[in-house]
């Protein structure tokens, strides 16, 4: 078992070691009371709380809070300690490791892995993780930091591989929540659970790039072709109307002229010149005059009697 990846009792050791200092004073003052005259009683105080300073700076233990102590017996695993004050004994227990079980990242990255359409493609992403059953993460693997870094580097490349670019890049969830199954299933083994992943970074090359701009650009061209051509159309159908409309009722269009007059010289003060054929045109009176003519040049007139 490698314990040497976490620092051992990151906790402190403090009450061990005032309970020690407690007894070297003791022991002390015993060896001071002795004085010339030698009295052995005090001596064997002395050299008792002595020994017992020095046991209890080696059985007394003390975890912090998010810390688990892996206790070994001759070797075999004796319990998990923690948190707080714990003992062992000297001599036949030792503590191998101390795990933090606290949420913590690693950083990982797959470097130029290709794409299910054989892109090229640098992602980086992040995985939290936390130890939820001490005595395997312990026990079953030598050193999970690093194999929780190589897994997950090895589930991004195999996630890349079987993804097309785009779907890369369109969907970083459905991404994260793959890489979080992938690896969790993979840790669980070992005591630990993947949280979540988040990818951070997506890279393409450079000429990609330019090319996914320039054909994104030849899309939103195409798309802005499509709209003004269905716009001509509707204006297109609209004028039809608007024709057929004039065409029955003449005098809607000579209306319709004489607002467009007003509304010119109205917004910017111009003085525009009509020709008197179409004022005449644009006179109420005079076409109600000529329809009256042509009705009464239409109709016969009147036979006169016989005298």
């Amino acid at each position: 078992m490698n314990s040497t990846y976490y620092p051992r009792n990151r906790g402190g050791n403090a009450p061990a070691r005032l309970i020690a200092a407690v007894l070297l004073v003791l022991a002390g003052l015993s060896f001071a009371g002795a004085g010339g005259d030698g009295i052995p009683l005090l001596y064997g105080v002395g050299g008792v709380l002595a020994i017992l300073a020095v046991l209890t700076t080696l059985s007394l233990k003390m975890a912090n809070q998010w810390d688990r102590a892996v206790v070994l017996r001759l070797g075999k695993l004796k319990a998990i300690r923690g948190p707080g004050l714990f003992m062992i004994v000297p001599f036949m227990d030792e503590v191998a490791a101390w795990l933090d079980q606290r949420i913590q990242t690693t950083e990982f990255n797959a470097e130029q892995a290709l794409s299910k359409d054989t892109v090229p493609v640098d992602v980086d992403a992040v995985v939290f993780w936390q130890i939820h059953d001490p005595e395997r993460a312990a026990l079953e693997i030598t050193d999970y930091r690093s194999a929780i870094n190589r897994v997950a580097q090895t589930s991004l490349r195999e996630m890349v591989g079987s993804s097309l670019l785009s779907s890369l890049l369109a969907d970083r969830k459905l991404g994260d929540e793959l890489l979080r199954e992938e690896i969790g299933r993979k840790t669980a083994e070992w005591g630990v659970t993947a949280i979540s992943v988040e990818i951070r970074d997506i890279g393409v090359p450079d000429a990609l790039q330019d090319a996914m701009s320039r054909e994104a650009q030849a899309q939103r061209e195409a798309a802005a072709r499509i709209h003004l051509g269905q716009a001509e159309l509707q204006v297109a159908h609209k004028f039809v109307e608007a024709a057929e409309i004039y065409a029955r009722c003449p005098t809607a269009l000579q209306l319709r002229a004489m607002n467009i007059i007003y509304e010119t010289t109205k917004e910017r003060g111009a003085t525009i010149l009509i020709p008197s054929s179409m004022v005449d045109a644009m006179n109420p009176g005079a076409i109600l005059g000529m329809a009256a003519a042509g009705q009464t040049a239409a109709t016969p007139p009147a036979p006169t009697p016989a005298g």
